[in-house]
């Protein structure tokens, strides 16, 4: 929520690794004519493959991309935590675990579903309540709704629906698949699942504030018949407090996630502090751009029910590009079906 750095395994990349090594093979040989003509066949042959394997343009800038699956780190230091668990970060070794900050002192607990990674996480008497955009999803039925009707609601906001969804994320993500990946407000883990699913990353971490979205995922999981458990992990953390160390994501979706988020600039700042220079952010949310641009006193309204929901609406596409742009990320794009938009940006190089 064996690392294997899966990228690495795409035929265009092995088959360009074996071009190299024969190639070098061949210039290694003393008889000058012989290299001539050697050279000049593998130079063909070269061309040809090249044509036949040729990668869509997305993919072409490799990026180097994390195998490491410990990655949780302590909320309140952001110092790497300790795993005293043998079966390391997988659905099954969650129950039980315990993860030590060795900086802090503090010591992190699994539930029987997740990990517990808040800042006040062990605190008996303190308890804070948060927007209530927030607490909604903290709601058991509307967690068990989620995927049972909640969802399939997108579709009349212009969502093309998760499997074309899942599509659309894959293609965003080209440039750093093989790595880890945090779904970011997973809700009940749909597109975690998928991502876990697809064996294109190493590591997923299901991530959400709700912790009975949370449960909601591990029942999803408990009753699939051979779901990778060794590739994902489930973790209750604040989006505005990631327990993971700077620079140390690949990638990051937030799938119909960022227009909850009490402050988006907060939330957008901390998923660039833990991207990787190269890693990819991915999401999506509802823009209220075209006719609704027309509304009169549009502006002061949704900043009141801002302030009272804690939610956020976005008016332009050019709100988002100017929000990740703030928050240190850069090539902004973006896809538009009606209301709705999938962006992408990415943490410089």
């Amino acid at each position: 929520m064996a690392a294997v750095a899966i990228c690495s395994n795409l035929p265009g990349l092995t088959l360009a690794r074996q071009l190299r090594n024969s190639r070098s093979l061949v210039l290694r040989r003393p008889n000058k004519l012989f290299l001539r003509r050697a050279f000049t066949a593998k130079v063909r042959a070269l061309s040809t493959a090249v044509v036949e394997t040729k990668q869509p343009e997305p993919a072409v800038e490799e990026t180097n991309v994390s195998t490491s699956r410990n990655i949780l780190a302590c909320p309140i230091c952001y110092e790497q935590l300790s795993i005293d668990s043998d079966g390391g970060l997988t659905v099954d070794s969650i129950s039980g675990s315990s993860l030590l900050c060795n900086t802090c002192k503090k010591t992190y607990y699994g539930s029987e579903t997740h990990f517990e990674l808040t800042a006040s996480s062990g605190a008996k008497e303190y308890g804070e309540a948060k927007a209530p955009s927030t607490e909604f999803f903290r709601i058991p039925l509307i967690s068990y709704i989620y995927e049972r009707g909640w969802r399939q609601g997108f579709l009349f906001g212009g969502f093309p629906g998760p499997e074309k969804e899942f599509e659309l994320i894959k293609n965003y993500l080209k440039p750093v698949l093989g790595g880890n990946i945090i779904d970011a407000s997973c809700g009940s883990g749909l597109f975690a699942r998928l991502f876990a699913k697809s064996g294109l990353f190493s590591l997923v971490v299901a991530l959400d504030y709700s912790e009975n979205m949370l449960k909601e995922c591990y029942e999803f999981i408990k009753q699939e018949d051979n779901f990778p458990k060794e590739k994902l992990t489930l973790v209750r953390a604040d989006i505005s407090r990631l327990p993971f160390p700077s620079s140390s994501i690949d990638a990051i979706h937030a799938g119909a996630a960022i227009h909850c988020w009490p402050s988006p600039s907060a939330a957008v700042a901390e998923i660039s502090r833990v991207l990787r220079p190269g890693g990819v952010f991915v999401g999506t949310t509802y823009i209220l751009d075209g006719p609704f641009s027309f509304v009169p006193l549009l502006s002061p309204v949704t900043q009141n029910l801002t302030q009272i929901s804690g939610s956020h609406m976005f008016t332009s596409e050019g709100q988002l590009k100017d929000l990740f742009r703030a928050c240190g990320l850069v090539n902004f794009q973006c896809t538009r079906q009606r209301r709705f938009i999938m962006f992408s940006a990415t943490k410089p190089c």
